[in-house]
């Protein structure tokens, strides 16, 4: 069955910055985008989770700040990120505020998709937005990144940000609508392709160079980040972004092309857990956690009667009956000292024992294999 928006819970959308700046006078598209915010608006209005990733920033900056060249060095883009973030934070901020949504920005680099902690420190501030019902608004964080440690381009950050958030839906908006046998602007043979099971290597060979303009992206950008995203098992689409109301019209029924999830995708993560991973310590749990552990259900600390090694939040861990048989294996929300304090003790307790609030579960089940 061909994926939909009218089917999804939690959607990550890619706006690139042709389609938030307007390149005669380097101003936010502020009709375009306050068309965007009322699809926001509605897809929330149903229950539906919202992340924009959106570009623009630099391109925002570039005339204010006299750069108007179209190389720039890097410390020139690093400025020019500075101060067009706060005119693109701005633009949706203002447009969401009229339909009564609260934006949050969040600026990420490479490094915090690829450090384990800063992952999940990432992951857990975008959970407890959208559970407050914000719409976070992501970009890369320029000002700060090197071309050793940055995307490149927003349509594998969010890709990435699909893939933390358990997303089932990414939508790139773009300038074309899907992906084509070829670049039908050189080949008029070219076929559209509205549905792609997997991302093969002659699918990859279909993507061109990346378009004139301000974007830094292209369809072989869209393609890596569908690679992504199917992998995690989130599916993916490529829909033209020029018109109004572009999401709107995805769930109207607008030609686009879909990239199917993975079937494995969502074992595939569990598997890296289960089997690609060296456990930094181990939890002994008592017989009704490991009845709970076994029914699907997250590990809280009230089951966990032994810690043992010293490990930090986000490490692997062994989580063993009281005989000592290995159940499973995770991710820990705590770190070693953190979690001997809340061993044994309510989730309600957490915060008056540690001075602080963290999560309710020593391991997530979103974060849990089960092994036996």
């Amino acid at each position: 069955m061909t994926p939909s928006l009218a089917t999804a819970r939690r959607v990550v959308v890619k706006i690139g910055s042709a389609l938030v700046v307007d390149e005669a006078t380097a101003a936010p598209r502020e009709a375009w985008i306050a068309s965007v915010a009322a699809d926001v608006a509605a897809l929330r209005a149903r229950g539906v989770e919202v992340v924009l990733v959106s570009s623009g920033a630099i391109a925002l900056a570039r005339r204010a700040l006299g750069l108007t060249r179209r190389k720039l060095r890097l410390e020139e883009k690093q400025a020019a990120a500075a101060v067009g973030q706060i005119r693109l934070a701005g633009a949706w901020q203002a447009a969401l505020s009229r339909h009564g949504l609260n934006a949050a920005q969040l600026l990420l680099t490479l490094e915090d998709s690829e450090d384990r902690r800063r992952y999940l420190n990432a992951r857990a501030t975008l959970g407890t937005l959208l559970d407050l019902g914000c719409v976070p608004v992501i970009n890369e964080n320029d000002t700060v990144a090197t071309a050793e440690i940055r995307f490149g381009d927003n349509d594998r950050l969010a890709a990435r940000v699909a893939e933390m958030i358990h997303a089932d839906a990414l939508v790139l908006l773009s300038d074309i609508d899907g992906l084509y046998t070829a670049d039908p602007r050189n080949d008029p043979a070219a076929r559209h392709l509205p549905v792609v099971e997997r991302v093969t290597d002659e699918i990859m060979a279909m993507g061109g160079e990346p378009p004139p303009g301000y974007s830094s992206g292209g369809m072989r950008t869209k393609l890596i980040a569908a690679r992504i995203a199917t992998g995690a098992g989130c599916a993916m689409a490529i829909a033209l972004g020029k018109r109004d109301n572009p999401l709107r019209a995805l769930e109207e029924g607008a030609r686009c092309s879909w990239f199917l999830p993975t079937p494995e995708g969502r074992s595939s993560r569990k598997q890296w857990i289960a089997g690609s991973l060296a456990p930094l310590g181990v939890l002994r749990v008592d017989a009704g956690a490991a009845r709970a552990l076994r029914a699907g259900s997250s590990l809280l600390p009230a089951g966990v009667r032994g810690v043992e090694g010293e490990f930090g939040r986000g490490d692997p861990l062994s989580v063993r009956d009281e005989a000592g048989l290995e159940l499973a294996r995770g991710l820990s929300a705590y770190d070693a000292e953190a979690a001997r304090q809340i061993a044994g003790r309510r989730s309600e307790e957490i915060e008056a024992i540690l001075g602080w609030r963290g999560r309710d579960e020593l391991i997530h089940r979103d974060d849990l294999v089960v092994l036996s």
